[in-house]
């Protein structure tokens, strides 16, 4: 017996409801192909490593943990657009503007800059789009090999401007001519 359905392309799909044998029913194919599958398995080179004492080779494309960039005077280049978090599709990144006052011409480029600035590591998927849509080149993920640190608390997966604007002496060093020997 067969019954005929239509599929949502149009193509028509033919199903088979055959009465089954009994050593079908008692599903014994089924379990000592399940048990081949294992058994070759078993003998094959393991894909697990140990990790502290052996390092996986990471991609030369691997994105890294995110960082806030300064611009050549120690100044923070983020203006709270808001244009990294629209575009974040684990909508990890939450952020809130405020105005520069006169004295602090110093420490942001623009007058509109993120007084908070926060990436929820744990839902943030390193897909790199809040680094494309940041029109100032304030937010980047590192070429660096540090991934996210372990830890227990949730809390301490929520990064803050704390953990996220690039060091001062980084910022200065980057900045300055490399020397060619």
């Amino acid at each position: 017996m067969s019954i005929q359905e239509i599929s949502l392309s149009g193509r028509k799909k033919v199903v088979s409801n055959k009465e089954m044998t009994f050593l079908e029913r008692m599903y014994l194919i089924a379990i000592l192909k399940g048990l081949w599958i294992t058994i070759k398995h078993f003998f094959r080179k393991k894909a697990t490593i140990q990790f502290p004492e052996q390092v996986r080779t990471m991609s030369p494309v691997y994105r890294g943990q995110h960082m806030l960039k300064r611009d050549e005077e120690g100044r923070e280049n983020c203006t709270a657009c808001g244009l990294c978090a629209l575009s974040c599709p684990a909508e990890a990144i939450t952020m809130k503007a405020a105005e520069r006052k006169a004295d602090e011409k110093h420490l942001y480029r623009e007058e509109k800059y993120a007084e908070i600035y926060e990436i929820n590591m744990l839902r943030c998927i390193f897909c790199g789009l809040c680094e494309e849509a940041c029109p100032k080149d304030a937010i980047y993920l590192t070429i660096s090999k540090e991934l996210v640190p372990a830890n227990y608390n949730r809390e301490d997966f929520i990064f803050g401007k704390d953990k996220l604007v690039m060091p001062l002496e980084m910022a200065i060093r980057n900045t300055q001519p490399q020397n060619a020997n």
